[in-house]
């Protein structure tokens, strides 16, 4: 199977028909639907979606084959993949998250730092939670382009250079 990624989820009933209330996690919200079938982690089952209306923070949606409320409750928190190659192309400069995820983190002077632990948004920027060597801690970094230099994918290395007492 190829690598997937999580570009939804479900978050429960929406109304006692079966709809469902899901958050998208794609740059362009409505996006979700084109990636259809989406998958459980683990790929073992799919969904086809579509989206019929906007609720506060995500979208109703219909799922084939869920017709009850019960039915739409038991999916609640299910997360919702699709295959790696079906997603665009981004641009110089941006990334998906998952291809962030493990790679090794340095600072300017080329001091291997840790690696990233996941990605962390809170309604500002992005941070960086990155495992620290020698730490029992993580470290959070702002992922903005002062902070983070250079992002080698074909590497997997990360460039930073942190704010004085940050790490």
């Amino acid at each position: 199977m190829s690598e997937l990624v999580c570009v939804g989820s479900i978050a429960g009933a929406f109304g006692v028909r079966g709809e469902l209330r899901v958050k998208s996690f794609c740059a362009n919200p409505t996006d979700l639907e084109k990636y259809n079938p989406l998958l459980t982690e683990d790929g073992k089952k799919s969904f086809d979606l579509s989206l019929i209306g906007q609720v506060k923070n995500g979208f109703s949606a219909r799922v084939v084959g869920v017709n009850s409320k019960d039915e739409a409750d038991s999916l609640r928190g299910t997360s919702l993949f699709t295959e790696r190659e079906s997603l665009p192309a981004l641009p110089t400069d941006e990334f998906y998250y998952s291809d962030l995820i493990g790679m090794q983190v340095a600072d300017t002077g080329g001091s291997i730092l840790g690696k990233v632990r996941s990605i962390m948004n809170h309604g500002a920027d992005d941070l960086l939670e990155i495992t620290v060597e020698g730490a029992s801690d993580t470290a959070l970094v702002p992922f903005t382009k002062a902070v983070v230099p250079t992002v080698d994918l074909a590497s997997g290395r990360i460039v930073i250079d942190p704010p004085e007492g940050l790490l």
